[in-house]
């Protein structure tokens, strides 16, 4: 049995920010728990726009604070997120995720699992963890 509490992963470097300053990624669950997925509390912060496409990896998020939305590219739909609404991009949509005008707290689901320290590369894509 694991468990884990958010306030022992902040501050630590599981506790990922990135380099924009656009999102803050607290990793709970990643690759070395061997469950096959990973799992992330993530801060999308408010009035951001993050380009992101899992060309690797396929995520579903939950929303549970804030508001936000979603714009895949490939058709230019926008999508309302507020809480207690998931999207899954399950055809590794390309996608712009925009912060709203609060803070957008979101649990995230990855697979294949994350190692933990990914940050998008300038094509919004995660590496594939080969280890």
């Amino acid at each position: 049995m694991k468990v884990v509490k958010l306030e022992d992963i902040l501050g630590t470097e599981h506790d990922v920010e990135a380099d924009n300053g656009n999102w803050n990624s607290r990793r709970l669950i990643m690759k070395k728990d061997g469950m096959g997925y990973s799992v992330n509390d993530t801060i999308i912060r408010a009035g951001t726009e993050t380009h992101i496409w899992y060309k690797n990896h396929l995520e579903a998020v939950y929303c549970i604070e804030g508001d936000g939305e979603v714009e895949t590219l490939s058709d230019s739909k926008v999508y309302k997120i507020t809480p207690g609404t998931l999207y899954a991009l399950d055809e590794h949509d390309e996608h712009l995720l925009r912060g709203g005008s609060k803070d957008m707290r979101v649990i995230c689901v990855f697979n294949p699992p994350l190692s933990g320290k990914e940050v998008h590369d300038e094509n919004g894509v995660y590496p594939v963890d080969k280890d």
